[in-house]
């Protein structure tokens, strides 16, 4: 038995030199050391041997069974470390290859300009102010001195959220003129900019949700010479003091005298262009003396008091500024066009 006890050893400290990987190993544990293993079958013959030589074998057993187990956590650890550094050379990073350059965001062209909008009127020493989307009848026209029956009341130009017509999506940024001069009195000088909603066609300068900027000021003796500097202040800054600009009699129901002013089309000049449908020019902007009857409306004294207002579209302001053709470009969401800004 003792001759089987060292050839279990020899062969089994041999044959784990020989093993390739983890696998093989426990293969080998198994055949030498587990229940129906090797040196198990050896030892289960102990019980033929006489009692003096029992204690004699077993020592020589657990010597063989401990010589054994020594080995396989010595080639255990062995292969570990092997497979360890075959891992960490197929993952090895070369830290002086380049990196790839990560893309960094940046703001919408109508951002851009908004914020420059804004930036130019606090200058002028205007209040930013914001207001809701959804609004009341009352205050996106009746307050506005557009009566029952008006024309942009009706339900193929706005987008009525109630059948009695009481809620709508604002078809303007001008309900915040009301709503400012009901909570404040002169003087008052603030600009809203805010998303706005109408039944509109798409087309190259149109979308029926766009942006605006509605300007208002109120205060004694104030003129249409003081909103034609003003907002010949803001293209200048805006667009460069070459800029071109007229000013065009109009009417609105909530100014008294009323105008809007056009910018010349950046793409032909003047000439006529599909950008600008052939006029010359593109529309910016309506304006306008503050009407007596909105004053009332507000419980600020048309006598003593006097203002101007406007509404500048956003989108207009953009395509000016960077001479963008075709307003669905900027709601496209093409990154080939994004990125240019």
């Amino acid at each position: 038995m003792k001759e089987q006890l060292e050839i279990i050893r020899r062969e089994a400290l041999a044959a784990m030199d020989e093993a390739a990987d983890s696998q093989a190993l426990e293969a080998l544990r198994v055949k030498y050391l587990g229940k129906k293993g090797e040196l198990t079958a050896v030892l289960k013959q102990m019980g033929k041997l006489s009692p003096e030589e029992r204690p004699v074998m077993g020592q020589v057993a657990n010597a063989v069974r401990a010589d054994i187990e020594e080995k396989l956590e010595a080639v255990k650890a062995k292969l570990a470390a092997k497979a360890l550094e075959a891992k960490l050379q197929a993952e090895a990073v070369d830290v002086t290859i380049p990196g790839v350059p990560v893309a960094h965001g940046h703001k919408h062209p109508m951002s851009i300009v908004l914020d420059e909008c804004k930036d130019i009127f606090v200058e002028m020493g205007f209040e930013v102010v914001e207001g809701p989307e959804v609004e009341l009848e009352s205050y996106n026209f009746t307050k506005l001195n557009a009566e029952p029956g008006h024309p942009s009341r009706d339900w193929s130009d706005t987008f009525y959220i109630t059948e009695d017509s009481s809620v709508l999506l604002r078809t303007q940024t001008s309900p915040m003129q009301v709503r400012v001069m009901e909570q404040r009195k002169p003087p008052i000088r603030i600009v809203a900019p805010g998303r706005v909603y109408r039944k509109d066609e798409v087309d190259a300068t149109h979308s029926p949700m766009f942006h605006q900027m509605e300007g208002l000021v109120v205060d004694e003796g104030i003129t249409m010479s003081d909103l034609k500097g003003c907002l010949e202040q803001m293209v200048k800054k805006l667009y460069g003091a070459d800029s071109v600009v007229r000013f065009r009699p109009h009417h609105f129901p909530f100014t008294e005298p009323s105008c809007e002013m056009d910018v010349q089309c950046f793409e032909c000049h003047g000439a006529g262009c599909r950008t600008c449908k052939g006029e010359g020019w593109i529309e910016l902007l309506g304006a306008g003396m503050v009407h007596p009857k909105v004053l009332e409306y507000c419980n600020i004294d048309p006598e003593k008091y006097s203002g101007f207002a406007f509404g500048v579209g956003v989108e207009r302001m953009t395509m000016r500024r960077f001479q963008i053709s075709d307003l669905r470009l900027l709601f496209e969401n093409d990154i080939r066009f994004l990125s240019q800004f």
